[in-house]
Order: C-alpha cells, then structure tokens, then sequence
C-alpha cells in the first residue's frame, strides 16, 4: 500500500471539495439549518460535502469501509476505513467565522494510516501517513519544543451536549489558566490538533469528542513529534471521547492536571 499517493489524491479531492463548501459559505444563512441534537447542527453543506467525499474516496481505496459523522453512506465495519468529518467546526461555518475544517483519515482498526485537515479559512492543508512526516501546504511541520507548561499557550473545547462533567472540567479549566500563557476556543477539535502538530498550540485537550473530530489531527501530532493520550493516560483516544495532545512534556503536564479532577 502506498500510503504517500493515497494521501496526494485524498488531498486533491478534499481541496475540491473545500471549494465546494467556500462558495456555498458566500451566500449561506441560518435558515438553512437543521438540529441534530442538543447544540449539534447540520446543514445541507456539511451533507453535501459528505457525499462528495465519500464518492471520491470510494475510487481511491475501494476495499475501505467508512466511519461518517452525518451517516450518508452505511457503517459498515471493515479492516479499513475511511473516517470522515465533512465540516468540522459546523457552528463557526454557520455564523461565519473563519475556523472550519474537512478532516479525512484512513485507518486500519485503530491504526491510523492517513491524515488530512483542510484549515479551510486559510486553505492551510494539513497532511500525514504513517511514517512519512507531517506537513502543511507541502512544508514539513513539528510540535513546538516548549517543555515549560507555565510558557504554553494551549486549546480546548466547550461541552456542548455531555454537562456531566462540567464542574470537574472548569476547575481543570481554571488550575490551566493560572500556570499557562492561556486557553484558546476555536471551535473544531481537528484544526486544535493540527495547530498542535505545526506548535501554533503547545497542547491540546478535550472530552465528549468522536472519532471524526480526531482521527486525523491524530497523526498529525503523532508524525509531527507529539504524543497522544486518553484522560486515563492510555492509547484510546479514538473511540473513547477524551483527548490530550502536545509534546511529551506538555501533554504529561496536561495529563497530570487532567487526571487530579478526571
């Protein structure tokens, strides 16, 4: 399998659908919206893009089932799959601000294989295989070598439909606040990853997150220098909601602060 040409076709299909979901951005407005769910927001756009996506993928490596996050095409579990989020920051997207990405990787169980996220405000491109290095926009990227948590700028995200663990997320929250440069919000997990991939971010955490939102800002990291773990400390950040990244002095650092309220 060659990993590098999969991932140079899976990049052309997803600038293409990136501008697909530009041009649909220019006239959008929120009465194109439908709700999934509790703050979880889906348009036309994010279905759209889907679809395309799916169709192109399917050519590129047909023996590959797919894990979607807006269901357009049958669940089927498979040794590979494709893992998909068409729009990720869909709620930035709808109210115009310019944080919004396609993320797309390629797994193998819980391997990841391949990874892309497409910054689509910047059309900054975000591209990993396994073994192959991280890059953006063709530049080779890395992981910020900050190892002092106290000079870290770091990301996370807001629950949105999990409140469970709100009071023990706001004093993670606040203890961060106190011993970093600060926290930023931006709105999609796999733009968060990949910012930590290229050290814009010295880490990244969050809980209540799927597959989709992950999978490829994974390896992104992960090719990139960086490390992964769950809020246990363990390796199931793909299906198991909880996530922290960086490099290993930070993501250590975030673990451990992480785990006094988790």
């Amino acid at each position: 399998m060659n990993l590098q040409n999969i991932t140079a076709q899976a990049n052309s299909l997803i600038i293409q659908v990136g501008e697909f979901i530009l041009h649909e951005r220019e006239n959008f407005t929120q009465d194109k919206v439908n709700d999934k769910g509790l703050n979880q927001l889906v348009s036309y756009v994010d279905i759209e893009a889907e679809k395309q996506l799916v169709e192109g993928l399917k050519h590129i490596f047909p023996d590959a089932g797919f894990v979607t996050e807006e269901n357009t095409v049958a669940q089927v579990k498979t040794e590979y799959q494709w893992i998909i989020d068409p729009l990720d920051g869909t709620t930035n997207f709808i109210h115009n601000l310019p944080i919004f990405s396609i993320s797309v990787a390629l797994a193998k169980g819980n391997e990841i294989l391949v990874g892309v996220v497409y910054e689509l405000g910047k059309k900054d491109l975000f591209t990993a295989w396994q073994n192959g290095g991280a890059w953006c926009n063709g530049n080779p990227i890395k992981v910020s070598d900050c190892i002092t948590l106290s000079k870290s700028l770091l990301a996370t995200g807001f629950p949105y439909t999990n409140f469970e663990q709100t009071e023990s997320y706001l004093n993670v929250l606040k203890q961060l606040m106190k011993s970093s440069h600060g926290l930023r919000r931006m709105g999609s997990a796999a733009v968060d990853l990949a910012y930590v991939a290229c050290g814009k971010f010295e880490g990244f955490f969050e809980y209540g997150l799927s597959p989709w939102d992950v999978a490829a800002g994974c390896l992104l990291v992960q090719e990139a220098g960086g490390i992964i773990y769950d809020f246990k400390g363990g390796a199931n950040y793909l299906y198991g909601n909880t996530i922290i990244s960086g490099n290993l002095p930070i993501a250590k650092a975030l673990l451990e602060e992480i785990q006094k309220e988790f």
